[in-house]
Protein backbone atom coordinates (compact mmCIF):
# COMPACT_ATOMS: atom_id res chain seq x y z
CA UNK A 1 0.00 0.00 0.00
CA UNK A 2 1.57 3.57 -1.17
CA UNK A 3 1.14 6.08 1.62
CA UNK A 4 1.30 10.70 0.63
CA UNK A 5 4.40 11.39 -0.43
CA UNK A 6 6.76 13.90 1.39
CA UNK A 7 8.23 17.18 0.38
CA UNK A 8 11.62 17.31 -0.79
CA UNK A 9 12.69 20.18 0.42
CA UNK A 10 13.03 21.25 4.09
CA UNK A 11 9.97 22.68 5.80
CA UNK A 12 10.53 23.53 9.68
CA UNK A 13 8.79 21.55 11.84
CA UNK A 14 5.91 23.00 14.14
CA UNK A 15 6.58 23.68 17.90
CA UNK A 16 10.10 21.92 17.28
CA UNK A 17 13.18 23.48 18.66
CA UNK A 18 15.34 22.23 15.76
CA UNK A 19 13.93 24.59 13.22
CA UNK A 20 13.97 22.41 10.14
CA UNK A 21 14.59 18.52 10.32
CA UNK A 22 17.85 19.02 8.97
CA UNK A 23 18.70 20.45 12.67
CA UNK A 24 17.81 17.24 14.24
CA UNK A 25 20.57 16.78 16.83
CA UNK A 26 21.10 12.99 16.18
CA UNK A 27 23.67 12.90 18.73
CA UNK A 28 21.80 13.85 21.43
CA UNK A 29 18.85 11.98 20.95
CA UNK A 30 20.69 8.70 19.48
CA UNK A 31 22.17 5.98 21.20
CA UNK A 32 24.83 3.41 20.28
CA UNK A 33 23.18 0.02 22.50
CA UNK A 34 20.37 0.45 20.82
CA UNK A 35 21.98 -0.95 17.55
CA UNK A 36 23.33 -4.10 19.23
CA UNK A 37 19.78 -4.39 21.05
CA UNK A 38 17.56 -4.02 18.37
CA UNK A 39 20.00 -5.54 15.40
CA UNK A 40 18.75 -8.93 15.39
CA UNK A 41 15.19 -8.11 15.46
CA UNK A 42 15.47 -5.43 12.98
CA UNK A 43 17.26 -7.98 10.24
CA UNK A 44 14.33 -10.01 10.62
CA UNK A 45 11.79 -7.14 10.10
CA UNK A 46 13.41 -6.07 6.94
CA UNK A 47 13.91 -9.98 5.53
CA UNK A 48 10.32 -10.43 6.22
CA UNK A 49 9.47 -9.05 2.65
CA UNK A 50 10.66 -11.52 1.15
CA UNK A 51 12.86 -10.22 -2.31
CA UNK A 52 14.93 -8.66 0.51
CA UNK A 53 15.04 -11.98 2.32
CA UNK A 54 16.29 -13.98 -0.94
CA UNK A 55 18.43 -11.07 -1.82
CA UNK A 56 20.34 -11.66 1.37
CA UNK A 57 20.10 -15.78 1.05
CA UNK A 58 20.66 -15.89 -2.55
CA UNK A 59 23.75 -13.31 -2.54
CA UNK A 60 27.17 -14.40 -3.93
CA UNK A 61 29.03 -11.52 -2.32
CA UNK A 62 31.08 -13.76 0.01
CA UNK A 63 32.51 -11.21 2.05
CA UNK A 64 29.13 -9.37 3.30
CA UNK A 65 27.52 -12.46 4.34
CA UNK A 66 26.65 -12.76 8.13
CA UNK A 67 26.91 -16.28 8.75
CA UNK A 68 30.47 -16.33 6.72
CA UNK A 69 32.10 -13.14 8.20
CA UNK A 70 29.81 -11.80 11.19
CA UNK A 71 32.50 -8.87 12.62
CA UNK A 72 32.77 -7.63 8.97
CA UNK A 73 29.31 -7.66 8.26
CA UNK A 74 28.87 -6.10 11.69
CA UNK A 75 31.05 -3.52 10.58
CA UNK A 76 29.68 -2.65 7.34
CA UNK A 77 26.06 -2.66 9.02
CA UNK A 78 26.64 -0.17 11.74
CA UNK A 79 29.14 1.70 9.69
CA UNK A 80 26.17 2.50 7.24
CA UNK A 81 23.77 3.67 10.15
CA UNK A 82 26.41 5.71 11.41
CA UNK A 83 26.83 7.57 8.23
CA UNK A 84 23.52 7.73 7.10
CA UNK A 85 22.52 9.45 10.45
CA UNK A 86 25.90 11.31 11.61
CA UNK A 87 27.53 11.82 8.47
CA UNK A 88 28.12 14.67 6.26
CA UNK A 89 26.45 14.61 2.44
CA UNK A 90 29.85 13.81 0.99
CA UNK A 91 30.05 10.92 3.28
CA UNK A 92 26.87 9.45 2.67
CA UNK A 93 27.27 9.76 -1.49
CA UNK A 94 30.91 8.02 -0.83
CA UNK A 95 29.21 5.25 1.40
CA UNK A 96 26.48 4.49 -1.24
CA UNK A 97 28.93 4.37 -3.93
CA UNK A 98 30.86 1.64 -1.98
CA UNK A 99 27.75 -0.25 -1.21
CA UNK A 100 26.57 -0.10 -4.98
CA UNK A 101 29.16 -1.80 -5.98
CA UNK A 102 28.75 -4.79 -3.94
CA UNK A 103 24.77 -4.29 -4.79
CA UNK A 104 24.98 -4.86 -8.77
CA UNK A 105 25.11 -8.53 -8.12
CA UNK A 106 22.43 -8.98 -6.16
CA UNK A 107 19.58 -9.73 -8.20
CA UNK A 108 17.28 -12.80 -8.92
CA UNK A 109 18.36 -15.81 -11.32
CA UNK A 110 15.68 -17.84 -12.94
CA UNK A 111 15.95 -20.68 -10.43
CA UNK A 112 15.14 -17.78 -7.53
CA UNK A 113 11.66 -17.99 -6.14
CA UNK A 114 10.46 -14.61 -5.94
CA UNK A 115 11.90 -11.59 -8.47
CA UNK A 116 14.72 -9.30 -6.41
CA UNK A 117 17.00 -6.66 -7.16
CA UNK A 118 19.08 -4.68 -4.59
CA UNK A 119 18.88 -1.24 -6.07
CA UNK A 120 14.72 -1.63 -6.12
CA UNK A 121 13.87 1.38 -4.38
CA UNK A 122 10.65 -0.06 -3.10
CA UNK A 123 12.44 -2.58 -1.18
CA UNK A 124 14.95 0.20 0.35
CA UNK A 125 11.88 2.35 1.51
CA UNK A 126 10.86 -1.19 3.76
CA UNK A 127 14.36 -1.36 4.97
CA UNK A 128 14.35 2.62 6.19
CA UNK A 129 11.20 2.03 7.04
CA UNK A 130 12.12 -0.98 9.40
CA UNK A 131 15.45 1.13 10.61
CA UNK A 132 13.25 3.76 11.16
CA UNK A 133 10.48 1.98 13.39
CA UNK A 134 13.11 0.27 15.15
CA UNK A 135 14.84 3.57 16.26
CA UNK A 136 12.48 5.04 17.72
CA UNK A 137 10.45 1.99 18.99
CA UNK A 138 13.67 0.87 20.90
CA UNK A 139 14.45 4.90 22.19
CA UNK A 140 10.79 4.70 23.31
CA UNK A 141 11.27 1.56 25.60
CA UNK A 142 15.06 3.06 26.49
CA UNK A 143 14.01 6.28 27.85
CA UNK A 144 10.00 7.29 27.15
CA UNK A 145 8.11 8.61 24.99
CA UNK A 146 9.15 11.42 22.26
CA UNK A 147 8.31 14.93 22.20
CA UNK A 148 5.77 15.24 19.18
CA UNK A 149 7.53 17.81 17.78
CA UNK A 150 10.61 15.97 17.93
CA UNK A 151 9.25 12.92 16.68
CA UNK A 152 8.33 14.59 14.16
CA UNK A 153 11.84 16.32 13.18
CA UNK A 154 13.00 13.09 13.68
CA UNK A 155 11.07 11.75 11.07
CA UNK A 156 11.83 13.31 8.60
CA UNK A 157 15.46 13.47 9.10
CA UNK A 158 15.11 9.50 9.35
CA UNK A 159 14.41 9.84 5.52
CA UNK A 160 18.05 9.76 4.99
CA UNK A 161 17.99 6.46 5.96
CA UNK A 162 16.63 5.22 2.54
CA UNK A 163 18.25 7.70 0.71
CA UNK A 164 21.64 7.06 1.72
CA UNK A 165 20.82 4.37 -0.68
CA UNK A 166 19.02 4.42 -3.93
CA UNK A 167 15.54 5.52 -2.17
CA UNK A 168 14.53 8.45 -3.83
CA UNK A 169 13.84 11.29 -0.90
CA UNK A 170 9.90 11.49 -2.18
CA UNK A 171 9.12 7.57 -1.54
CA UNK A 172 9.57 8.45 2.46
CA UNK A 173 5.71 8.77 3.55
CA UNK A 174 4.89 12.46 4.00
CA UNK A 175 4.64 12.35 7.71
CA UNK A 176 4.55 10.18 10.58
CA UNK A 177 0.42 9.86 10.00
CA UNK A 178 1.50 8.48 6.62
CA UNK A 179 4.15 6.51 7.68
CA UNK A 180 1.73 4.40 10.21
CA UNK A 181 -0.20 3.83 7.43
CA UNK A 182 2.08 2.23 5.48
CA UNK A 183 3.83 0.38 8.19
CA UNK A 184 0.58 -1.08 9.19
CA UNK A 185 -0.57 -2.14 5.82
CA UNK A 186 3.13 -3.66 4.96
CA UNK A 187 3.57 -5.17 8.05
CA UNK A 188 0.15 -7.15 7.90
CA UNK A 189 1.32 -8.74 4.84
CA UNK A 190 4.49 -10.15 5.54
CA UNK A 191 5.08 -14.18 5.84
CA UNK A 192 8.36 -15.51 6.92
CA UNK A 193 9.13 -19.48 5.02
CA UNK A 194 10.71 -22.29 6.18
CA UNK A 195 14.17 -21.39 4.51
CA UNK A 196 14.22 -17.55 5.60
CA UNK A 197 12.78 -18.72 9.37
CA UNK A 198 15.88 -21.32 9.69
CA UNK A 199 18.09 -18.73 8.38
CA UNK A 200 16.91 -16.31 11.48
CA UNK A 201 16.91 -18.96 13.89
CA UNK A 202 21.01 -18.85 13.37
CA UNK A 203 21.27 -15.59 13.50
CA UNK A 204 19.46 -15.88 16.73
CA UNK A 205 21.26 -18.27 18.27
CA UNK A 206 24.46 -17.24 17.18
CA UNK A 207 25.76 -19.86 15.28
CA UNK A 208 28.11 -17.89 13.11
CA UNK A 209 30.35 -16.71 15.87
CA UNK A 210 32.95 -18.66 18.34
CA UNK A 211 31.00 -21.58 21.00
CA UNK A 212 31.97 -19.36 24.25
CA UNK A 213 29.87 -16.31 22.59
CA UNK A 214 26.69 -18.79 22.27
CA UNK A 215 26.59 -18.94 25.88
CA UNK A 216 24.43 -15.55 25.30
CA UNK A 217 21.80 -16.84 23.10
CA UNK A 218 19.22 -17.55 25.33
CA UNK A 219 19.60 -13.27 26.23
CA UNK A 220 19.37 -12.37 22.56
CA UNK A 221 16.47 -14.62 21.95
CA UNK A 222 14.39 -13.25 25.06
CA UNK A 223 15.37 -9.54 23.56
CA UNK A 224 15.05 -10.05 19.90
CA UNK A 225 11.09 -12.28 20.52
CA UNK A 226 10.28 -9.32 23.01
CA UNK A 227 11.20 -6.58 20.59
CA UNK A 228 9.70 -8.24 17.18
CA UNK A 229 5.93 -7.24 16.31
CA UNK A 230 3.73 -9.60 16.95
CA UNK A 231 3.02 -10.32 13.65
CA UNK A 232 6.49 -11.25 13.06
CA UNK A 233 6.90 -13.11 16.20
CA UNK A 234 4.11 -15.09 15.25
CA UNK A 235 5.16 -15.63 11.79
CA UNK A 236 8.40 -17.08 13.93
CA UNK A 237 6.48 -19.31 15.91
CA UNK A 238 7.73 -17.83 19.12
CA UNK A 239 5.71 -17.92 22.25
CA UNK A 240 5.73 -14.54 24.55
CA UNK A 241 4.07 -13.68 27.83
CA UNK A 242 2.87 -10.20 29.96
CA UNK A 243 5.16 -11.62 32.42
CA UNK A 244 8.19 -11.80 29.71
CA UNK A 245 6.65 -8.12 28.06
CA UNK A 246 7.02 -6.79 32.25
CA UNK A 247 10.49 -8.10 32.66
CA UNK A 248 11.75 -6.46 29.19
CA UNK A 249 10.62 -3.55 30.08
CA UNK A 250 12.06 -2.86 33.15
CA UNK A 251 15.48 -4.37 31.90
CA UNK A 252 15.76 -1.72 29.22
CA UNK A 253 14.13 1.26 31.12
CA UNK A 254 17.44 -0.06 33.38
CA UNK A 255 19.61 0.33 30.22
CA UNK A 256 18.22 3.54 29.47
CA UNK A 257 19.00 4.95 33.23
CA UNK A 258 22.23 4.29 33.46
CA UNK A 259 23.12 4.91 29.37
CA UNK A 260 21.24 8.09 29.61
CA UNK A 261 24.24 9.14 32.65
CA UNK A 262 27.39 8.76 30.32
CA UNK A 263 28.89 11.13 28.60
CA UNK A 264 27.77 11.63 25.03
CA UNK A 265 30.66 9.70 24.02
CA UNK A 266 30.21 6.49 25.67
CA UNK A 267 25.75 6.97 25.08
CA UNK A 268 26.83 6.58 21.05
CA UNK A 269 29.72 4.25 21.03
CA UNK A 270 30.41 2.22 18.54
CA UNK A 271 28.53 4.42 16.35
CA UNK A 272 30.48 7.77 16.99
CA UNK A 273 34.29 5.08 16.52
CA UNK A 274 32.47 3.52 13.54
CA UNK A 275 31.98 7.00 11.41
CA UNK A 276 35.79 7.98 13.07
CA UNK A 277 36.59 4.37 10.78
CA UNK A 278 34.77 5.66 7.72
CA UNK A 279 36.94 8.33 7.73
CA UNK A 280 39.88 6.81 8.16
CA UNK A 281 39.60 4.29 5.45
CA UNK A 282 38.39 7.30 3.24
CA UNK A 283 41.69 9.13 4.41
CA UNK A 284 43.86 5.74 3.67
CA UNK A 285 42.53 5.00 0.11
CA UNK A 286 41.05 1.73 2.03
CA UNK A 287 37.77 -0.57 0.94
CA UNK A 288 34.62 1.02 2.86
CA UNK A 289 32.95 -2.27 2.57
Amino acid sequence: MTAPLRATTPEPVPGSRYGTAEDFDIEEFWSGIAAFLGGTANVIMQLSLMPVAYGVLESTVESGKVTVHPWKRLRTTLTYLSVALMGTEEERAAYRDAVNTSHRTIRSGAESPVKYNAFDPNLQLWVAACLYWGIVDLEERLHGPLDEADADAFYQYAARLGTTLQMRAELWPADRAAFAEYWNANLATKTIDARTRAYFDGLIDLRMVAPPLRLFAPVQRFIVTGLLPPHLRDEMGMRWTPRQDRALGLLLRAIGAVQRRLPQRLRLFPMNYYLWDLRRRRRLGKPLV
